[in-house]
């Protein structure tokens, strides 16, 4: 059945108002008429069954038939703290990690990243586009939720926000000891996980010093080194396998 991210100011009084661009997909690609069925989503957790019940050029009214909370979203809230790679590096982390289950995507300055985000024009028109490519994946992968694509922010602000998480660690090239196994076992019933991913380059050796003075447990990955595009989607499929989220 067809599934569509609806806002959820759009749904009420039984009714979902569809008048964005998936008017023109539902009518011209997908050839539905009056009453077909499809799915809505509000991007909040909660999947509504419905019948479409008018159509017109601009928009499309649909009748409630079920509320459903979402069976395609993890239990455990996974933040990822992004060291901003360059070119379109951040554009395919975004997507894969959408896909895979990520709820909140945070870029952060480093030392050693060679992009650089200002809270100018351009950086706004990227942040949009990176949002956009989060909605999109997320609709892909039916997703409950659209993850949040947060503006940039500072090697030390990512460090206070990364404790606000229940279960917290870093992965780092030069760990020999830590296996992230033993962290993502460690504690049971955690509801919020959050991980930092350093830049081409990894991280800067005070920043290394940073963590560990914070409490932040580095962790090794195994014995080949990971690209930044790679690492974070590696962590976040290798969590969710270890939280029952992936089942094989």
């Amino acid at each position: 059945m067809p599934r569509f991210f609806v806002p959820i100011e759009n749904i009420k009084d039984n009714k979902i108002l569809i008048d964005t661009d998936d008017v023109w997909h539902i009518i011209k690609v997908l050839r539905m008429n009056e009453g077909d069925e499809i799915v809505a989503c509000d991007g909040k957790g909660y999947d509504y069954k419905a019948t479409i019940s008018k159509i017109t050029k601009n928009e499309i009214i649909c009748d409630i038939n079920e509320r459903l909370q979402s069976k395609t979203e993890p239990p455990v809230r996974v933040t990822l703290y992004q060291g901003i790679p360059k070119g379109t590096k951040m554009e395919y982390i975004i997507q894969k990690t959408t896909e895979l289950g990520i709820s909140d995507i945070v870029p952060v300055a480093m030392k050693r990243c060679v992009s650089k985000m200002d809270n100018d024009k351009s950086g706004r028109k990227k942040l949009e586009r990176w949002n956009k490519i989060c909605a999109e994946a997320a609709k892909q992968s039916q997703r409950g939720i659209i993850p949040s694509v947060h503006e940039p922010i500072s090697f030390d602000e990512a460090i206070v926000r990364l404790k606000t998480n229940e279960l917290y660690f870093a992965p780092y090239e030069c760990e020999e000891q830590q296996g992230l196994r033993t962290v993502l076992t460690s504690k049971n019933g955690v509801k919020t996980v959050g991980f930092m991913i350093g830049p081409e380059g990894g991280y800067d050796l005070l920043e290394v010093e940073r963590l560990k003075e914070n409490g932040i447990q580095t962790v090794t990955l195994g014995k080949r080194i990971l690209r930044t595009e790679t690492a974070g989607e590696a962590v976040l499929a290798m969590l969710m396998y270890e939280i029952g989220d992936i089942n094989m």
